[in-house]
Order: structure tokens, then C-alpha cells, then sequence
């Protein structure tokens, strides 16, 4: 009987100890948003989901607030100091040295010195209060609006379910001017460099509050691409982002162009080209029916699509006809640049790679 006690005994205290330790290790919690990224000699290998150039400077971003920086066209990285320690998704530098980054729980970085350090301008704990207080005012100054108070509601359901929606993408015109744009229908915009930022959600033919992937100029339009076929373009005389209709109703993953031709890439494969301002649109034939998940226009303007089966489609000069580029050893592609010596680099689940562009499209 006395050994039975003391094994009684010992479980009790055991459990006291298991809460006491749980209590410890729930007190010891920091958000990722105020957690600084951890300097690790492996991110070059973890999952990184965007790319972007920032003068001869490549820049990655991914996993756990990773961002890396090569200047060596992707032979050897640093890891760059980032306070936060959320997956990043998007970055831009519009720039040599000004950049912005964004990803999970609403967060959105900027760098002043080409990357290598990064402060923290938003997070998701903030974009709720920004659209109470944005629409709450346009609410009282036209009472009749119903589509403020509605917006204003949107605000308050995102403060209260808390920091949980991506920011998916991140575009800057110049270094003060730029949107970011992410799930159901989040879009900001400033003026100012990221001290301030707008909401935009009224300012977009999206009545279905449907996500916004991506959003990219084609140098004589700015559009964004989101899920079912939605595709909006800026009208600058009205100020908003208009729908624009597309003959597929798949998700769209990204936008590129050069002035007078946009082409849209998204599920299974399917790429769309119009020429005019995309008031017809024609498909382009991949042969893929894998998704389509990053691209660039290289040095020379040829088009360069991957896929997340790590293929790489081609299109030289126009974006007419697009072909398949054998790749040694593939591997799933999310966000991709061209380095100032031309290799291309790109990132991907397993971290980043390089290819040199083949010889017939090397600049």
C-alpha cells in the first residue's frame, strides 16, 4: 500500500511539474511578428517564395522571415536582418536601395539600404484598425453610403479574428508610391513610402471579396491577378482598379508585360495574351498542365514563365509563342529574377538556384 502511495505520489507531482513547465512555456510565447528571424547557415535551403534584383543586388525571401541577399548573381548569400520571424511571400525594389517585403499575418517590411536590413512598417494586427477608422470616416461624412459601414464591418471582423491574413504581393512604382495586395480582397496603397497606408477595397471590381495574387505593371498598365479569373487594371481617371474579362476562370498566379502586350499565367498551365489592353485575350499553347507560378522578362525581353514542376517555358521578343526549355534536375519554381551578369535565379521549395540563360537568349 505505502508503494502504491508514493507511486500516487509521484504522478501528482509529475503533473504539477507538466502544468507548472506548460505555464513556463506559455509565458515564454513571442508572436512571430515581434520575433526577429533566426540567423541559420540552412536558409539558403529552406523554402523561399520570392525574388527580386535591387541594383547588381539579388534579393530572396521565404520561410520563418528568411531574406537573403547575393551579390555574386547567386553563388554565395548573407542572411539580411529582419525583425519578425513571419513566411514572407513578395518583394519588390523599385530601387537600387528601396525595397518592401510582405507575408503572413499582414506584415510589410522595408529596407533603405538594398536589403540587408529590414524594419517593419505594418503587420496585421494594424490593418484591421486602419479600415474601421478609414471607412468609419466615410461613413459619417455620407450617411447614405451603405457600402462604408459595410466596409467598416470588414475592418472589425479583421481586428477581431486577428493577425492571420498573407499579404500575397508587393508593388512600388517609385519610393513612395506602391500597393500591397493579399487575401480576400486586402489591398493598401501609400504615398508616403509605407509611413501611412490607405485602404483600397473600395477602390476594386471585386464584389466577391476574392484573393489577390499578384499585381505588377506592364509598363503602360497596372494590373492584379487573383483567383476565378479575376484580373482588375488600373483606371487612373477614376481612380480604381477595374475588372477586366478573361476567358478562363482558374486562378491567375502573376502578371507580365511590356507596353502594348500583357500575358497572365496561373492553373494548369494556361497563359493568356492580349495586345489590346486586354479587351481580347488569346491562350497560349505550354503543352503543361502543371501551374505557372513565376516569370520574368530577361535581358534581351524575352519571356521567361516556370512552373511548380520546376519547367521553364520561353517566348523570344513577343509573347506569341511560348516553348518548353529542357532544365537539368528541375525543381518547383515560386518567384524568379535575372542577375546583372545574366544567370538566372530562382527560388523555390528547396531553396535557391541558378541557371545560366542558354546560349541562343543570353544578352
Amino acid at each position: 500500500m505505502c508503494s502504491y502511495k508514493n507511486n500516487i505520489l509521484r504522478l501528482a507531482l509529475g503533473v504539477v511539474l507538466g502544468l507548472s513547465q506548460g505555464v513556463t512555456h506559455a509565458a515564454e510565447y513571442v508572436d512571430v511578428l515581434d520575433l526577429p528571424a533566426r540567423v541559420s547557415a540552412l536558409a539558403i535551403n529552406s523554402p523561399l517564395s520570392g525574388m527580386a534584383r535591387a541594383g547588381e543586388r539579388v534579393i530572396a525571401v521565404g520561410q520563418r522571415g528568411h531574406i537573403l541577399f547575393s551579390d555574386d548573381a547567386g553563388k554565395h548569400w548573407q542572411q539580411a536582418v529582419v525583425p519578425v520571424s513571419a513566411d514572407l511571400t513578395a518583394v519588390n525594389f523599385p530601387t537600387a536601395t528601396q525595397g518592401w517585403a510582405v507575408g503572413n499575418d499582414g506584415v510589410v517590411l522595408h529596407s533603405s539600404d538594398a536589403g540587408a536590413t529590414w524594419k517593419k512598417q505594418l503587420d496585421g494586427r494594424q490593418i484591421g484598425e486602419l479600415l474601421i477608422k478609414h471607412y468609419s470616416a466615410l461613413a459619417k461624412a455620407e450617411p447614405g453610403n451603405e457600402q462604408w459601414p459595410q466596409l467598416a464591418t470588414e475592418g472589425q471582423r479583421l481586428l477581431d479574428q486577428g493577425a492571420d491574413k498573407p499579404l500575397l504581393d508587393v508593388w512600388f512604382a517609385n519610393d513612395k508610391t506602391g500597393y500591397v495586395v493579399g487575401v480576400f480582397n486586402l489591398i493598401l496603397r501609400t504615398e508616403d513610402g509605407g509611413q501611412s497606408w490607405t485602404p483600397f477595397q473600395d477602390r476594386t471590381d471585386n464584389p466577391q471579396s476574392l484573393h489577390l495574387n499578384a499585381i505588377a505593371s506592364t509598363g503602360d498598365a497596372l494590373y492584379i491577378a487573383g483567383e476565378q479569373g479575376l484580373l482588375l487594371k488600373w483606371d487612373d481617371s477614376a481612380q480604381r482598379f477595374n475588372a477586366v474579362p478573361t476567358p478562363y476562370q482558374g486562378s491567375f498566379f502573376g502578371v507580365l508585360g511590356k507596353p502594348g502586350e500583357v500575358l497572365v499565367y496561373g492553373l494548369r498551365g494556361n497563359v493568356l495574351r492580349s495586345t489590346d489592353g486586354g479587351q481580347s485575350w488569346s491562350a497560349l499553347e505550354t503543352g503543361l498542365h502543371v501551374s505557372i507560378t513565376a516569370g520574368l522578362i530577361d535581358a534581351r525581353g524575352n519571356y521567361r514563365l516556370f512552373t511548380q514542376g520546376g519547367q521553364m517555358l520561353v517566348s523570344q521578343g513577343t509573347g506569341a509563342q511560348l516553348h518548353l526549355v529542357q532544365q537539368p534536375a528541375p525543381t518547383p519554381v515560386a518567384g524568379a529574377t535575372q542577375s546583372a551578369d545574366g544567370a538566372l535565379v530562382l527560388a523555390g521549395s528547396r531553396g535557391a538556384r541558378t541557371l545560366s540563360a542558354d546560349p541562343a537568349l543570353e544578352p
